[in-house]
């Protein structure tokens, strides 16, 4: 039986960069602050606190003073900035540049269309990472969406910005903007605008093409991915949609045999926040299995 590890899957430049950051520090001091899980995925995080890296939330910020924190690729809202300033908190900021970029495009989208009475929308999750960084260019004030029954929310009577999430579907931001451009023309209100913002990350919607590729290309496919990564369950459902016979695991021990039965090839790969080294463990775990 032949197995493969995805070329394409693993960590984004984002990520690379949020844990080089944090080792060095690890190297140097032995302890480090982080605000919030570093990436998606509990392997990675144990290994990292294994080194001394210590997750905090925003309440424990609130309390420490006099120290070093690092922020992770999601980037944070201003709020978290005058918080460090205040406690004399020196801050590490790994933020994705895509994400400071997108942070900036809606904080100055939210300057213009404040001036015409219009709505910022927000294609995300709510309460995730990102999301929370990004409403905090809005004051808290952009309209979060994560489909189409949201758009209750939304008074199709004013004009809209919309931007996205950066790991979201490129196909499901398609489809919630078309759908929001049809209850804008059923408007009939001519001087309304409606401009939609491309900011979905490259190094995701990038994937997903490619993984369906891979998953034709596989009798069965092992997506290994953190419970908690948004990219990863958008990555996973492509690879689901192209091969039935995937399956989401995050550690080895969730592997079953029976899902191997006749098989020939096997293709291993995750999503953005997924390490290499955990699809080399899943990978070395399958080839362990009793299969004869």
């Amino acid at each position: 039986m032949r197995i493969t590890i995805d070329n394409y899957s693993g960590f984004c430049f984002g990520v690379v960069y949020a844990i080089q950051m944090a080792e060095e520090i690890l190297k140097k001091k032995g302890v480090l602050y982080c605000l919030g899980d570093i990436v998606h995925n509990d392997k990675e995080v144990d290994r990292l606190n294994s080194l001394g890296l210590k997750i905090i939330n925003h309440k424990d910020l609130k309390k420490l003073k006099d120290c070093t924190v690092l922020i992770r690729a999601h980037g944070e809202p201003p709020e978290t900035y005058n918080i460090a300033l205040k406690n004399n908190i020196e801050l590490l900021d790994a933020s994705c540049p895509v994400v400071l970029k997108l942070q900036h495009q809606i904080k100055e989208g939210y300057e213009k269309i404040k001036s015409i009475d219009g709505q910022i929308l927000l294609f995300g999750k709510e309460g995730h990472a990102e999301v929370i960084g990004l409403l905090g260019q809005t004051k808290g004030e952009a309209i979060v969406i994560k489909n189409e029954a949201d758009l209750k929310k939304v008074d199709f009577n004013k004009s809209i910005y919309i931007y996205s999430q950066t790991t979201k579907s490129p196909q499901a931001y398609e489809d919630i903007t078309q759908e929001i451009k049809k209850r804008i023309q059923g408007t009939k209100n001519k001087d309304l605008q409606y401009i939609v913002h491309d900011t979905l990350c490259r190094q995701v919607s990038g994937r997903e093409p490619q993984l369906k590729q891979f998953s034709k290309e596989n009798d069965i496919i092992i997506f290994v991915s953190g419970k908690k990564s948004s990219n990863g369950k958008m990555l996973f459902q492509s690879c689901k949609d192209e091969n039935e016979n995937s399956y989401f695991i995050s550690d080895v021990g969730e592997l079953d045999e029976k899902w191997f039965s006749n098989a020939k090839s096997v293709g291993i790969c995750g999503a953005t926040s997924t390490p290499r080294w955990l699809m080399e463990n899943v990978q070395d775990s399958i080839m362990k299995l009793n299969l004869t």
